[in-house]
């Protein structure tokens, strides 16, 4: 039943028995992801695809051969097959276990990936959060100032990534329209100044120390078990500055609607304090006291784009979200659940703790 691009590993049995798509169509390096499940066992299937004419996917996230690119399709099977992927691994985050890989004629590459298995951080409580990113904080720890010279590792991965935000907020926002006004004005009046000095804010993240950082942390691409976490989605991997991570990983825990807004201020806490700790574990010497303006200027940094486009798009559109995942209601509904959320990026702007 298998119309599967590559032929399926004889680890997986004879039969293959259910093929299961799970990837987001829109990014143009990825030609797909399937769990698959055989007669002996089961795999997860993803090809990284190189630039196609015409372009494939979304506009938004295009793709490119260049080592250089924010998006470039062959970092994450170098980084499975060099093993950069386990550099957390000795402090309790794990890689999915690479078992095969192959190149297609396309210049596509075929990764073979071992099935994780566990809670994932879309069931985490707050201890969950707290546990992660201090074993998330001490392997970071241990990276700064020696990221590894390798050069398809993303390097200005941020600054590229807020640079192209306009595709997604791409409205001329009226931010005093009746739909807007759920957030407080004084917040509203903070999110517009912080999207027009969106590039302001990336020079403010960027002085953070840099280190080897995932770039992508948040809930979807982790599991926890008994013997630690695993971290998925290495496409991003590369330098990166004490902080990226971790606030990447607040914000994102509540944008889709998983985990309620309500429990922002504790993930905020926890993901702090245990970062916090983790670094001193792995030996980083540095004041830790500017940790916390660290996370703050890089998450306000990174969604400056969220709230102008979550608000006009419900403006033009009438609606929010993403087709391929998140927990949604009515644009109302929607904007009412994320005053929290854009409230906190309003102060983060302005480097002002979560009350």
């Amino acid at each position: 039943m298998s119309d599967l691009p590559v032929p399926v590993p004889e680890a997986l049995g004879t039969v293959v028995e259910a093929v299961q798509p799970t990837h987001n169509q829109g990014n143009a390096a990825t030609g797909g992801i399937w769990l698959v499940e055989g007669s002996a066992g089961s795999a997860v299937l993803k090809i990284a695809r190189p630039p196609t004419d015409p372009p494939s996917g979304n506009p938004a996230w295009p793709t490119s051969d260049d080592p250089g690119h924010w998006n470039y399709y062959r970092r994450e099977p170098f980084a499975y097959r060099s093993g950069i992927s386990d550099s957390y691994a000795d402090f309790g985050v794990a890689a999915p276990s690479l078992l095969s890989s192959s190149e297609l004629p396309d210049g596509s590459v075929a990764l073979w990936l071992d099935v994780v298995t566990g809670t994932p951080g879309t069931s985490w409580k707050p201890a969950d959060f707290q546990s992660f990113a201090e074993r998330l904080g001490a392997a970071q720890g241990s990276f700064v100032g020696r990221v590894p010279p390798m050069p398809w590792l993303s390097r200005g991965w941020l600054r590229s990534y807020v640079e192209r935000t306009p595709i997604w907020a791409k409205w001329d926002v009226d931010w005093d329209h009746p739909l807007a006004q759920v957030w407080p004005v004084a917040v509203r009046r903070r999110l517009a100044a912080l999207w027009s000095a969106r590039l302001s804010q990336v020079d403010r993240a960027v002085a953070a120390p840099r280190t080897l950082a995932h770039l992508d942390v948040w809930i979807m691409n982790l599991f926890s078990s008994p013997t630690g976490f695993t971290l998925l989605d290495w496409a991003f991997v590369g330098e990166g500055g004490l902080g990226e991570d971790p606030a990447n990983l607040i914000v994102d825990s509540v944008t889709d609607g998983y985990l309620p807004v309500s429990l922002l201020p504790e993930i905020d806490a926890a993901v702090t304090s245990g970062y916090i700790t983790g670094l001193r574990a792995g030996g980083y010497t540095g004041p830790v006291s500017s940790i916390p303006s660290f996370i703050r200027a890089y998450g306000a940094a990174k969604y400056s784009w969220f709230a102008p486009a979550v608000l006009g798009r419900c403006i033009a559109e009438g609606t929010v979200g993403h087709a391929s995942y998140g927990v949604r209601g009515t644009a109302e509904e929607e904007l009412a659940r994320l005053t929290g959320l854009v409230t906190m990026l309003a102060r983060w702007a302005d480097d002002l703790p979560l009350d």
